[in-house]
């Protein structure tokens, strides 16, 4: 078996205020976990882009299959100009838990997690518990929410103060007002 390498790089420069601004602004919007799922978004990107590039003295078949994946997996691109022009924000918005929050299913974007890591959500009958899958436009009408409300059986003080009474009752208890 063979050794997984990570799929991110981390910033060459950690301590640089401007861009650690920016990526907090980012985990707020999309409500990220970490900045390493800013990372991951950014490597994802900059892979797309690289292919793009080899693919652009490509053939128009290689070019259209690539523009058509990428469609596919949810990204607006009509040509090759346009997935070199994607960015990390544009793969952001295509996770599971920025659309269940851009859908109006959650109210924020870290309930949207809540609710994917707790396995309330399915898309086409699958449940799915990955804040960062990638939805695909086909699939977009199929996500739903699984909730499965959990009632406890709460009784009232009058059901339970019965309870006490028909207990007593039966065990031949005296009962007075004042026992109660």
């Amino acid at each position: 078996m063979k050794k997984q390498h990570k799929k991110y790089s981390r910033p060459r420069k950690l301590f640089d205020k401007k861009r650690i601004e920016e990526e907090n602004i980012l985990v707020e919007k999309y409500g990220l976990k970490n900045k390493l799922e800013i990372w991951k978004a950014e490597a994802d990107i900059r892979r797309v882009r690289n292919l793009a590039k080899k693919l652009i003295t490509s053939t128009e078949e290689n070019k259209k299959a690539f523009i058509k994946r990428l469609y596919d997996k949810g990204f607006k691109v009509e040509k090759i100009s346009d997935v070199l022009a994607l960015n990390k924000e544009d793969w952001l918005k295509r996770r599971l838990q920025t659309v269940l929050f851009s859908k109006g299913i959650a109210l924020t974007p870290n309930q949207a997690r809540q609710l994917i890591v707790h396995k309330h959500v399915s898309i086409s009958g699958q449940v799915i518990n990955v804040p960062s899958y990638m939805v695909k436009f086909k699939e977009e009408s199929e996500i739903f929410l699984n909730l499965v409300l959990k009632t406890n059986k709460l009784k009232s003080k009058e059901e339970i103060i019965k309870e006490e009474i028909l207990e007593r009752v039966n065990s031949g208890e005296n009962i007075s007002t004042n026992t109660l």
